[in-house]
């Protein structure tokens, strides 16, 4: 590059991370658009709206009503926010918690009142009529009322579909086809297999007849359609709506109403933020520590180019901050320390590249030549990885639910960020730096020549050692499970617990309550993992612990009378269900199977042979598993945390195997062919050893420095990533070329050459 061209790409980068740094940190306008601040905070962060709702009836539902209707409404809040906790309070009341808003009057009208819904024929088998009309509203639409109730309905046959059947129900503009071509609006129905066949008997039987079928919802009538065809298809559609708003309200209803109990709300809160600003602003601390310590490793390093990927990295940090804000994503305080974790795993493209180049200069090429040859040699590796991961986050958001889909959000934005600013952001600045006469291949680095290591006359030790560690930790689960009744320390998002609200005689601050009152009831609980909320305008505090029994809940009451003369009539207690319920669990595990096959089809296909792919899943789940004995072992709660956990371990494990399969790969082509496989393997791993160092070490400061200065949620957090990061390292350089040569050789049962 000439160097006129290369002081205005410098310029120009110059501009751009200065203009986009202060819309990250500023905004645009009275709004501050764009900012940080902006972003749409989770419930830990921010507070938001948590609403009450108690089944209707008076006997007590069944726990796969609860269950179902529980996991109805999850799929239903996560349209406002994939963080929205649903969990059962009692025997038959259920509460919702949406992250970012403060106006519960607004969410209630928007997602409506849950009630039961029914489509109701307009005569009985004798000719009755169930339902007549009985006015005309303001609008000049008939008015219609039941003429038996809907227990008789049901008993005479006279309803054929209920709100369970319906799959999706969405408001949409249609035009007729009268001359004048006027729009209609309608509402859109789609029906489970269930539904398509029981709203085809009931509209052959009203078009046969001649009649209407009507909508029943919340003790009313909302539409009484005529039925001009059979609808056999499982699609249907209500007109007559004045306008898109009438036909949203009624689109919500149906939805709402597919729910099995029929609920009414009892309560609706704007509760504060769980955790105070000291937990925020120490995180915040730890991201910048941990930001300049890598980039202060990179500069030590790999010198200029190691000053290239430190702004590289700065525009990164810069651009997924816009990201989340731009595509309005709730950011939590695990989704912090995801942020902050993905700050070290995007040191690795840069890591691959700078390798590359290195190892160009040794063998005599110019600086320029080396540089472009190193990217492009490079290139395979960081697609290969990132894509494998990236297949793995798709699915995770199709498939997930909850925690696991806005993590997922979280791991694109990331991945195709560290992408871009590795392979662009980073490759401009090199070759601009080199344009302007920085042409020393001193301050670029010239790699060593490395004898090969010979990792493989170790294998049987490396896979003694993991299998002691993996059925260790199965041994552990074993124990605990026999003195405890669960094989790991399930927290109250898993297990339940018991949710207390608290009026304390005078207003106390997040802080004050971290400081005062979680040690007195960590000492109660034995248990670290103690969640405080506060009901905004009033004295109420909701504390959340694991479920307690009646001995300590009359401690807890003691203590607080004791030391905050709180009285007994000012703590209310409710066991609380899971806010991860087994259908969230079965949707977390289909999607990481689904997604682990998919990568194993990718690598498969990438790579042409079946056995790079099976060592690399193989790898993968021995990184799981040494992190679950981890768990087992330390007795480290497991909660919301622990899915964000695994999945950034899986993604970590596949990316550091895609690096040495790479090099074995290429080694495999250019290397004589009467060059021995163990040779190559052990050449391939030491090859890429100092990236495997490399990379472990930045992301290992990041999670460190987010150990030392976190609290207790997100220490809980970075501890097992540690052990995650330094296990990764572990089966990329031990445990998966040795596994591919394995299979490599005695599958086939004879030595490869």
């Amino acid at each position: 590059m000439k160097k006129k061209n290369a002081v205005i790409s410098l310029v120009l980068f110059l501009i751009a991370l200065a203009g986009l740094g202060y819309v990250a940190l500023m905004g645009i306008g009275p709004t501050k658009t764009g900012s940080a601040e902006n972003i749409k905070q989770g419930l830990d962060l921010a507070g938001g709206v948590s609403i009450t709702y108690q089944v209707v009836g008076e006997e007590e539902p069944s726990a796969d009503d609860m269950n179902d209707t529980i996991y109805k409404l999850q799929k239903r809040v996560e349209g406002y926010s994939t963080e929205a906790q649903v969990y059962q309070e009692g025997t038959d009341r259920i509460n919702i918690e949406i992250p970012g808003v403060s106006d519960a009057n607004e969410i209630l009208q928007e997602l409506g009142q849950p009630g039961s819904l029914y489509f109701i024929s307009a005569t009985d088998d004798a000719g009755n009529y169930n339902y007549s009309i009985v006015g005309i509203d303001e609008n000049g639409k008939y008015v219609y009322a039941l003429n038996k109730t809907i227990d008789e309905l049901l008993a005479d046959g006279s309803i054929k579909v209920d709100g369970t059947m319906v799959a999706a129900a969405n408001a949409a503009q249609t035009t007729d086809n009268s001359a004048l071509q006027q729009n209609q609006y309608v509402v859109e129905l789609n029906f489970t297999d269930e539904g398509t066949q029981a709203f085809a008997e009931a509209t052959q039987r009203a078009f046969d007849k001649g009649e209407t079928l009507a909508i029943y919802y919340d003790g009313e009538l909302v539409s009484v359609p005529t039925v001009s065809t059979v609808i056999t298809g499982g699609q249907a559609q209500i007109s007559g709506m004045r306008d898109i708003e009438e036909a949203r309200n009624l689109a919500s209803t149906i939805r709402i109403g597919g729910l099995k109990l029929e609920l009414e709300e009892m309560r609706s809160n704007v509760v504060g933020a769980q955790l105070g600003s000291d937990a925020i602003n120490t995180s915040l601390k730890a991201a910048v520590i941990g930001f300049a310590l890598v980039c202060i490793f990179m500069i030590a390093v790999y010198f200029l180019p190691g000053l290239a990927s430190a702004l590289a990295l700065v525009m990164y940090v810069i651009l997924t901050l816009l990201v989340l804000n731009g595509f309005n994503i709730t950011l939590t305080l695990p989704g912090i320390a995801g942020i902050i974790l993905s700050i070290g795993m995007a040191v690795d493209a840069n890591v691959i590249i700078f390798a590359r180049i290195r190892e160009e200069l040794a063998t005599g090429k110019t600086v320029s030549s080396s540089i472009k040859i190193g990217f492009n040699k490079a290139t395979s590796a960081i697609v290969d990885g990132n894509v494998t991961t990236l297949i793995a986050a798709i699915v995770l958001v199709i498939k997930g639910s909850g925690t696991v889909k806005g993590f997922a959000q979280t791991l694109m934005i990331g991945i195709l960020l560290s992408m871009f600013t590795a392979m662009v952001v980073t490759r401009v600045l090199l070759v601009a730096l080199h344009g302007l006469g920085l042409s020393n291949e001193k301050i670029y680095g010239v790699a060593k020549e490395r004898k090969p290591i010979n990792f493989l006359s170790r294998k049987a030790v490396f896979f003694a050692i993991s299998l002691v560690l993996i059925v260790g930790g199965f041994v552990v689960m074993g124990i605990n499970k026999s003195s405890t009744g669960d094989a790991l320390n399930y927290s109250m998002e898993f297990k339940g617990g018991t949710s207390t609200t608290v009026t304390f005689n005078e207003d106390m601050s997040i802080e004050e309550l971290d400081a005062q009152v979680v040690p007195l009831l960590e000492d109660i609980t034995g248990d670290g993992y103690v969640q405080t909320q506060k009901v905004s305008g009033t004295t109420e505090v909701i504390i959340k612990t694991r479920t307690l029994t009646v001995e300590e809940r009359e401690e807890m009451g003691a203590v607080l009378s004791e030391n905050f003369g709180v009285g007994e009539d000012s703590i209310q207690s409710e066991t609380i269900s899971a806010t991860i319920s087994g259908e969230m669990k079965a949707d977390a595990v289909i999607a990481v199977v689904i997604a682990t096959i998919c990568m194993l089809l990718y690598i498969w296909i990438r790579f042409k042979d079946i056995r790079f792919a099976t060592s690399a899943v193989l790898a993968l789940v021995h990184d799981v598993l040494v992190v679950l004995a981890f768990y087992a072992v330390s007795k480290t709660s497991i909660g919301n945390t622990f899915i964000a956990c695994m999945l950034t371990i899986v993604g970590y494990s596949i990316n550091a195997t895609i690096v040495i399969f790479d090099r074995i790969r290429e080694n495999l082509k250019e290397m004589p062919k009467k060059t021995e496989l163990s040779e190559i393997v052990n050449a391939s791993i030491t090859q890429t050893l100092s990236r495997s160092i490399n990379t472990s070490f930045t992301t290992f400061i990041m999670v460190a420095v987010l150990y030392v200065l976190g609290v207790t949620s997100i220490r809980e957090f970075a501890l097992p990533l540690i052990v995650g990061i330094v296990c990764g390292a572990y089966s990329s350089v031990c445990i998966t070329g040795a596994l591919w040569y394995v299979m490599k050789t005695k599958l086939k049962g004879k030595k490869a050459n």
